[in-house]
């Protein structure tokens, strides 16, 4: 089984591409959390799992934790970026 690691730098509007960002600034939000990643994954029928206590390797000083996603062996991972960025999107509006 197929296992996708989603860290909120991936998602992040303050951050640059270069930074860690994975989505364009239309799909980025603002400080996102590790509850709304694991929300959203959930949404879209993938199983998460959040480990709070990681630490993104551009960002070694903050734990912002990550979400750890199963079960996703259909789609590519920059797929399942982007659609869970829409959706953390969608649950801010």
């Amino acid at each position: 089984m197929v296992e996708n690691v989603i860290w909120p730098a991936y998602l992040d509007a303050g951050l640059s591409r270069a930074d860690g960002r994975r989505v364009s600034r239309d799909l980025a939000v603002e400080e996102p959390t590790v509850d709304e990643i694991a929300k959203a994954v959930q949404q879209i029928g993938y199983d998460a799992t959040i480990e709070r206590d990681k630490a993104y390797s551009r960002e070694h000083w903050a734990d912002r934790g990550r979400v750890v996603v199963r079960g996703a062996d259909d789609s590519t991972k920059n797929d399942l970026v982007q659609a869970v960025a829409a959706y953390v999107v969608a649950m801010r509006e």
